[in-house]
């Protein structure tokens, strides 16, 4: 059954801020906004959500101000410069043996939308997919970082669906119209700090129905190796994200579809498809 925005809020709320599973010693941020006005970020508490005076990764500096979840509206907890990205790396996604190399592209931060937001499906997309993943978020400016040191440069995780148009895939030279366009990468609904990374399951739903379902433990090459690699060839800034790449099979979502993707321990981003002109 197809859900209304309502439910989607609903969930979001249920499940996004308890957080259930979520370890002791870890900590979820959000980004905001009240009105329409400035966007700000908050670390979430008992009582409500404490303003940060700076992204958490440059500061956990309080403003003494709190806000409620029912007064604010939920943003992408995420403000990169470079979004990285990665294809084939669970085995479920390919066919064959895994490549030597992970494979890397980037697409433009003005992709990314928050859990809040609808997933627009451009008037000549025919082959929408949902792809649902995890991402991380740098802490430090990172360059030729070893994959041993690698752990040092992860602030955080947050939720992620990759939205890509299979056709653009398969026609475009590169894939930065397929797996970039406006609006095409849902994140959300928190970024959570202390999370085990390498033990996280990720779980996609259609409509409530799941549709992917596989452990981060399962990645070809993991998050630790994969800020290696990208740092390796580009500097790496705090607040950049790398995702891990999907999972399994993937189909087109239509206009009022929902998709969830859930990790666990970590919340559930929802959001729902809606046609474009």
């Amino acid at each position: 059954m197809k859900r209304s925005v309502t439910a989607i809020a609903t969930t979001i709320t249920a499940v996004g801020f308890l957080l259930a599973g979520t370890v002791a010693s870890a900590q979820s941020f959000v980004r905001y906004s009240e009105n329409g006005g400035d966007i700000h970020w908050g670390m979430i508490h008992d009582d409500g959500i404490h303003q940060l005076a700076d992204a958490p990764y440059n500061s956990m500096d309080h403003t003494g101000v709190v806000v409620q979840r029912d007064d604010v509206k939920l943003e992408a907890p995420v403000d990169p410069n470079m979004v990285f990205m990665t294809a084939f790396n669970f085995r479920s996604h390919i066919s064959g043996d895994p490549a030597e190399y992970p494979g890397l592209f980037t697409v433009p931060a003005s992709s990314i939308i928050g859990p809040e937001d609808a997933i627009v499906r451009p008037a000549e997309s025919r082959n929408l997919h949902y792809e649902a993943e995890m991402a991380i978020i740098v802490s430090k400016r990172a360059e030729n970082v070893s994959v041993e040191d690698a752990a040092d440069y992860i602030f955080g995780v947050t939720a992620g669906n990759d939205v890509s148009e299979r056709s653009w895939q398969g026609a475009d030279i590169q894939w930065v119209r397929a797996k970039g366009s406006r609006g095409f990468n849902a994140v959300g609904p928190v970024l959570v700090k202390g999370a085990d990374y390498k033990n996280i399951q990720i779980t996609g739903r259609l409509n409530g129905e799941v549709r992917q379902d596989e452990n981060s433990s399962d990645l070809i090459f993991n998050m630790e190796e994969m800020l290696s690699y990208i740092s390796t060839y580009f500097t790496l800034e705090p607040g950049d994200m790398i995702w891990s790449g999907t999972t399994g099979n993937t189909r087109a979502m239509e206009p009022g579809d929902v998709y969830e993707v859930e990790l666990s321990g970590i919340g559930t981003l929802s959001n729902v498809v809606v046609q474009g002109k």
